[in-house]
């Protein structure tokens, strides 16, 4: 696919065709394995090292700048990029290249899953349920020791965790993220360099107050709807926009809010929900696109293909509107100090709200004897120690369970 793509080396502000930015975003849809840090390193290698598209300032302000903001942290740098590159449509072709190799994954596993043999469908899932103990505790292990290295944010990461698990995860999450980032901004003490530099980002402060107006409108305006007009597609995509407005820290973060918003309704199964989780680890691009796996499996109408796209939609929809809104802004938001220490409040509070899934459900659906706890012992040394690939210890954890059980 790469003889298909020209070899540009202009600057960042040279525009891109759209037909380009989908190829190059298609083919690291198709090779991104190992969750949204290594996607970054595949963006830095393409857009900085190999093409000379940004410089190394430019770059790390964007993934600032979207660890800054709630949802997919490396699919809103996809998005900025194309942005810069090629405009609203550019951002739309990038993300719809990156998004969709994992798309058809999943919605093609949803399929598959649902028409297997009873027994062997069973230990499959028994067998993705336990990789999934593994992958969640090496996030929590890693994110703890980045983003909670002092005595305050370990605690404020507690905190978060006890107010998860004693208020449920729906409300314990947004109470915990709230009182997190008041913590931080009064209690932490973030010295942060932030270069002068201008960055040239696009967009007007006109364009971004229509994103954050639109952004608001949707974020509380669908629950509105979704109550006047029930229906299972309004508030399919009602919850999921919620839950891309609402994850801070990306990748395994979104765990939690989407197994209150499915399961506690009916929508997917807690072993549906578990089995899809453990599949989106083995397959590139981004996490977030397990939504459609949850929107393939859904018990209402519309399921399947339909279904996939409108989940997928919906909780990919916030970053658009907040990469839009801060793009324009941001290079004055990076120099407020009280925000700097908010979100890393957030992002102590982050780790707490994923301990707390680690607990439920995953680990009490998955861990039931001795055997399972060897089995997500091993998957986690194969992981942490032996570094092997998320999605080679998934498919091994999952052929284990046809040995040992």
């Amino acid at each position: 696919m790469d003889k298909l793509l020209p070899d540009l080396s202009a600057k960042a502000s040279t525009r891109t065709s759209s037909w380009t930015l989908f190829l190059i975003f298609l083919r690291l849809g198709l090779t991104s394995f190992g969750g949204p840090a290594a996607h970054l390193g595949y963006f830095r290698d393409e857009f900085v090292k190999r093409r000379g598209w940004l410089d190394e300032h430019t770059y790390s302000d964007i993934v600032a700048l979207c660890q800054f903001l709630p949802g997919p942290g490396s699919s809103q740098v996809g998005i900025a990029i194309g942005r810069m590159r090629g405009g609203v449509r550019g951002a739309l072709a990038a993300w719809f290249g990156f998004t969709l190799p994992s798309v058809v994954l999943l919605v093609a596993f949803a399929y598959g899953y649902a028409h297997l043999d009873t027994a062997f469908s069973g230990r499959l899932l028994h067998g993705l349920k336990l990789a999934a103990v593994a992958v969640v505790a090496q996030a929590v292990w890693s994110m703890g020791r980045a983003l909670c290295p002092d005595k305050t944010r370990a605690s404020i990461a507690v905190v978060s965790t006890t107010l998860v698990v004693a208020l449920g995860a729906t409300y314990g999450q947004i109470v915990a993220i709230l009182l997190a980032g008041l913590s931080g901004a009064v209690l932490l003490k973030i010295s942060t360099e932030v270069p002068d530099a201008p960055l040239g980002m696009p967009g007007t402060r006109a364009e971004a107050g229509v994103c954050i107006v639109a952004f608001l409108a949707l974020l509380f305006g669908l629950p509105v709807l979704s109550a006047l007009f029930p229906g299972y597609a309004l508030e399919l995509f009602s919850g999921f926009f919620r839950v891309g407005s609402l994850v801070f820290g990306g990748g395994h973060v979104v765990l939690p809010l989407l197994q209150a918003v499915v399961v506690p309704r009916g929508w997917v199964s807690t072993n549906e929900f578990l089995a899809g989780y453990g599949a989106a680890q083995a397959i590139p691009g981004p996490l977030f696109t397990f939504a459609a796996f949850l929107g393939a499996v859904g018990k209402g109408t519309p399921s399947g293909p339909v279904g996939a796209a409108l989940a997928t939609v919906a909780i990919f929809l916030p970053s658009f509107l907040l990469v839009g809104a801060a793009l324009p802004l941001w290079g004055k938001l990076r120099a407020f100090t009280s925000m700097r220490r908010a979100m890393a409040g957030i992002n102590a509070a982050v780790v707490g709200i994923l301990l707390a899934a680690l607990y439920d459900p995953v680990w009490i659906s998955a861990v039931h004897g001795a055997s399972d706890f060897a089995l997500a012992v091993l998957a986690l040394l194969l992981l942490t120690w032996w570094r092997m690939p998320s999605w080679a210890v998934v498919i091994l954890t999952a052929g284990l369970t046809f040995i040992v059980f």
